[in-house]
């Protein structure tokens, strides 16, 4: 697969000159996503195959949702109360309803997303800084 780094180099252009955090381009069966975080940006390429895409998005509706936490509100993901702090959860912890499981940064104000379920942490969907965006799955629970 060869990628134009024009168009990686443009999009990164977009996301300072605009102030955007992140920018997705497709063509055919290229997507280019570039997203900023606090002080680097991350740029994931992939090539999609239809029925691939069409299996895993199945398998994503087959997840028990209850057994999910999602982000309440658009921002961006922490992990820690501060940077270089100790996680707030970790995979295979134990937590209680009500637990605060990270914080959501939403124009500079900080969210704390607090668990609306006992469980076991099974897999932490996001990473520290991350943006998130509303309904998206942000921890699964056993």
């Amino acid at each position: 697969m060869k990628i134009n780094k024009n168009i990686i180099k443009e999009l990164n252009d977009y996301l300072e000159e605009f102030n955007l955090t992140e920018i997705e381009y497709t063509e055919k069966d290229i997507k280019v996503k570039v997203s900023k975080s606090n002080f680097s940006s991350d740029i994931k390429i992939s090539s999609t195959n239809p029925e691939t895409s069409n299996n895993i998005n199945q398998e994503k509706n087959l997840q028990d949702k209850s057994k999910t936490i999602s982000s309440p509100i658009i921002g961006t993901a922490y992990l820690a109360p501060e940077p270089g702090g100790k996680k707030f959860i970790e995979v295979g912890q134990k937590i209680k309803k009500g637990d605060t499981v990270m914080i959501v940064e939403a124009m500079k104000t900080m969210n704390h997303v607090p668990s609306p379920i006992s469980g076991t942490v099974k897999e932490i969907s996001v990473e520290d800084g991350q943006p998130v965006e509303f309904g998206q799955t942000l921890v699964i629970l056993n």
